[in-house]
């Protein structure tokens, strides 16, 4: 069974408790098996990752693209928090494996603070799911799936 792989930035460590009017109150535990449903709903295996260190986050992604390539894995779906925002390294990965990743933001980053509107992640993605709280991730995990990309080994679908 091909795999789906959720990672997790900075912070979401803190769902639940953390800014609950702004992400709810769903704890990343509440994520992790949201995703794990979703994943075996539509025929994947889920693994989830959260990490405060970016290099953790770089390792995962550069070991995603080795999955990938080898038909385990049909790509990512991604919360990377802060790092959103400041993480060129983070966009030189997805580019640098080619692997398939859709961004999620739980709040609507476009309507909070204007540092938030700049995600240096995005132009590297597959797909951007902001807003919908905790429920944005199953709609990245269906997005993913039915991009088209997965199905013949990567590269940029065709319009």
């Amino acid at each position: 069974m091909q795999t789906i792989l959720i990672l997790n930035g900075p912070n979401l460590n803190l769902l639940g408790t953390r800014e609950p009017e702004t992400y709810g109150s769903a704890t990343l535990a509440d994520v992790e098996q949201l995703c794990h449903v979703t994943g075996e709903r539509l025929g994947y295996a889920v693994e989830c990752l959260q990490s405060n260190h970016e290099g953790i986050l770089l390792d995962a992604i550069h070991a995603a693209g080795v999955r990938f390539r080898a038909g385990e894995l049909i790509g990512i779906v991604m919360n990377p928090g802060a790092y959103t925002h400041t993480s060129i390294a983070l966009h030189d990965a997805i580019k640098g494996t080619s692997v398939p990743l859709v961004e999620i933001h739980i709040s609507n980053v476009h309507a909070r603070e204007p540092f938030r509107h700049h995600s240096y992640v995005s132009p590297a993605a597959t797909g951007i799911v902001v807003g919908f709280g905790v429920r944005g991730y199953a709609l990245a995990i269906e997005g993913l799936v039915g991009t088209g990309r997965v199905a013949h080994g990567g590269g940029a679908p065709s319009n």
